[in-house]
């Protein structure tokens, strides 16, 4: 059987993950499809298909409301969703489970991941948790991992397969969709040293909202920029700064604690 996984992965945390699942998966050969700046795959060419994304305000991130508008409606496609989150989950999971379900898949399971902060605002809060996710987070993602292959294993059988109850913290419940405004407020008008930055145009193509241009250093349009941190992350010369932020609390890519625990083996 193929499936694919379609994810948005800002620090690497989240292609990380998807990664870990893609190698313990056995009853599907899974692609994994990076959204950002591709179009929308042809999915009549897979059975079942994952999408996949961090956590941003207690929410998926736009560019996965904006990625999922653009999927013509289909026709109770199997699917599941997946999220990566540093300091809270919100309601990740369930947003994510309506807006695919909305687009004509039929999502049988989701899952959330705890795992390190890659947002700037709050690292520098204390709120980096770079030790995650614990053992037990890890346990429950294996469990996670075994379950979807018995989905998919009953799918091949033609045997009947049930909607997952997805499994919602407490916090998940009672917390709101935070204003994705704050994203701009929390990153300021960004700017460039010159004296540090060498034209390399990382932050250019790796920006999601392909709101940087290089005139040759870079420039930023605001009207379109959302506050993604991806630019400030990934610049290795820590040029980028805004009012607040000047090159520390960067997370770039995910730590080694993290890249250890998900050792594909």
């Amino acid at each position: 059987m193929k499936g694919i996984i379609c994810y948005y992965s800002g620090s690497g945390n989240t292609r990380l993950v998807c990664n870990y699942i893609q190698s313990k998966i056995k009853n599907a050969d899974f692609e994994l499809y990076n959204i950002v700046k591709n179009d929308v795959p042809d999915f009549s060419k897979y059975e079942i298909v994952g999408f996949a994304s961090f956590t941003d305000f207690g929410a998926p991130p736009k560019y996965i409301y904006s990625f999922i508008e653009k999927i013509s409606h289909q026709n109770d496609k199997s699917a599941f969703v997946l999220n990566t989150y540093g300091a809270i989950s919100g309601k990740t999971v369930q947003v994510f489970d309506k807006l695919v379900s909305e687009a004509g898949f039929n999502v049988l399971t989701g899952f959330s991941l705890h795992t390190p902060e890659s947002y700037p605002p709050m690292r520098k809060r204390g709120m980096a948790f770079d030790k995650s996710p614990k053992e037990k987070d890890l346990r429950k993602l294996d469990d996670f991992i075994l379950d979807l292959d018995s989905i998919i294993y009953d799918m091949k059988s033609d045997n009947e397969v049930n909607k997952r109850k997805l499994n919602i913290s407490l916090t998940g419940r009672l917390l709101p969709v935070y204003k994705r405004s704050q994203a701009k407020k929390d990153f300021g008008i960004q700017n460039v040293n010159p004296k540090l930055c060498t034209e390399c145009s990382v932050c250019m193509n790796g920006c999601p909202y392909e709101a940087i241009t290089m005139n040759p250093k870079p420039v930023f349009n605001h009207d379109i920029c959302a506050g993604c941190w991806y630019c400030y992350n990934h610049c290795k010369q820590k040029a980028i700064h805004t009012p607040k932020f000047s090159g520390d609390y960067q997370y770039a890519k995910p730590n080694d604690e993290l890249r250890s625990k998900l050792e594909i083996t």
